[in-house]
């Protein structure tokens, strides 16, 4: 039986060129005991190998139908490569983390090869500490439907030892002709007539129409939000201009969220937007930007919502909130961000969010995906950036018996956007990855050290008793600590 990529997931490969790359990713860092075994990138690899069981995506490739006669087709991949997908490098050491940013910057900006399964993982080596950080690329067509898991998912244990999965032989199932899959794709057009139109259209239309063919057939809701919202605000956020990126991160403490949320109330998530919204201020005045009192970002914020009694996993709800930049108060930016929030809720919009996301199957495993996924459906001018928060597990994990000390997620950048930060909370820590158009934001560093900065103020507003560590963040001029 013909397995073809959904509408949605066709969409992100037609949409896809080489200045706008359709994967996300993240790195996570280990930190293999110094007095331990030398750290092997084989473990790794066989690590990778022995799970690819459970996400059996990452074996298959896409093969396009001859004359384009209807979506494209997963296939078995028959000369599939585990040491193609899973790459080594390193960093001259002491590897610092701003030299690990940069990589990932440049990883991230090449696109997937699409004559093979459309995910990579580098394991790069010679970090300070012995440290080996796990970047894992992996394009949205893979993220097909709710529940699905990435490989950087399927790797990570809860305890050291790594847990034993039965052993299942892989044996690739022969690629189809393009006789086979035209003969097929006639079959799925005759059962189903209205796609005739949908396949005359991919002849007449370049790939932003067929971006468009799919959000217009979402449904009314999505209609409702699209003809709702007005233009997001002129920002150099929306002055995308290469294919390149720049990845820079910062960590925090998530029992400072936790104090700063005890004292003005809120979300976790509502103190994450107003931290971002402090350093974009922040980073808007630096570059010479007027700040006036009318000054606000839209961003694109998708959130979860804890699923209910008898579900087996939560919904998913996608707001577009303005942020509150002009406001040079911490505390009162939390409040206005709160207050912001609040009424998507408090007015049942989340419903319709949930719906919009079904109606799209927009079902990434994570959030960050999620996001993005929903946003490269929108107008450019609709919002000025992504922003997204996933809360993660609050225990230890491991990979291969090595535990991980640092959780990054990578966002990708939509058409006509040079920023998205995405933030993920993780065994006690806030972790935040911020994604750049290289040559739009040249000082994506600097964004990093005042969402630090940014960390430091709103703490300031809800002191609590004991020290805390204090974020850190890559940076060339700064000290880490």
């Amino acid at each position: 039986m013909t397995d073809r990529l959904s509408a949605t997931d066709a969409s992100f490969l037609y949409a896809e060129d080489a200045g706008t790359p359709m994967h996300v990713g993240g790195v996570a860092i280990l930190q293999p005991d110094p007095d331990g075994p030398e750290f092997e990138y084989s473990t790794i690899v066989e690590l990778i190998e022995s799970r690819l069981s459970l996400v059996p995506r990452y074996r298959q490739k896409v093969r396009f139908v001859p004359g384009r006669l209807a979506r494209p087709v997963w296939v078995d991949d028959e000369d599939f490569d585990i040491t193609y997908h899973v790459r080594r490098s390193a960093l001259p050491k002491p590897g610092t983390e701003i030299e690990l940013d940069e990589l990932v910057g440049r990883l991230i900006s090449r696109p997937l090869d699409r004559s093979r399964p459309l995910w990579e993982v580098y394991v790069i080596e010679g970090l300070t500490g012995g440290r080996v950080a796990l970047v894992n690329k992996t394009h949205h067509a893979i993220m097909d439907r709710i529940g699905a898991v990435d490989v950087a998912a399927a790797i990570l244990d809860v305890t050291k030892h790594s847990r034993d999965l039965p052993e299942q032989p892989w044996i690739p199932n022969p690629a189809p002709g393009d006789i086979d899959l035209v003969v097929d794709a006639i079959s799925d057009l005759t059962a189903r007539p209205s796609e005739m139109v949908d396949v005359a259209r991919l002849f007449a239309q370049d790939a932003g129409a067929v971006m468009g063919k799919v959000l217009g057939a979402a449904g009314h809701a999505l209609e409702m939000v699209w003809h709702t919202v007005r233009p997001a605000p002129r920002s150099p956020l929306n002055d995308a201009k290469s294919g390149l990126r720049r990845f820079a991160s910062v960590r925090a403490d998530l029992a400072d969220f936790k104090q700063v949320r005890r004292a003005h109330g809120g979300s976790i998530n509502d103190v994450v937007i107003a931290v971002i919204t402090g350093a974009l201020r922040s980073w808007l005045l630096s570059r010479g930007e007027a700040v006036t009192a009318t000054t606000s970002l839209r961003a694109m914020v998708p959130v979860s919502v804890a699923a209910g009694p008898g579900e087996d996993s939560g919904s998913v709800a996608s707001y577009l909130v303005d942020l509150p930049i002009a406001e040079p108060n911490p505390a009162m930016r939390l409040h206005q961000v709160s207050f912001a929030m609040g009424p998507h809720v408090d007015s049942g919009q989340q419903v319709a969010a949930d719906a919009l996301v079904e109606l799209g199957r927009f079902a990434p495993p994570t959030l960050h995906a999620l996001g993005a996924r929903v946003a490269g459906q929108l107008s450019r001018r609709t919002y000025n950036l992504l922003i997204t928060n996933v809360p993660g597990p609050q225990v230890p994990l491991y990979a291969a018996g090595y535990p991980v000390v640092a959780m990054y997620p990578v966002a990708p950048l939509t058409v006509g956007h040079a920023l998205a930060v995405s933030c993920t909370s993780y065994n006690g820590g806030v972790f935040f990855g911020v994604t750049a158009d290289r040559e739009a934001v040249p000082d994506v560093e600097e964004f990093a050290a005042q969402i630090a900065e940014a960390v430091d103020e709103i703490r300031s507003t809800a002191p609590a008793g004991g020290t805390r560590s204090k974020p850190t963040r890559s940076r060339r001029s700064r000290s880490s600590s």
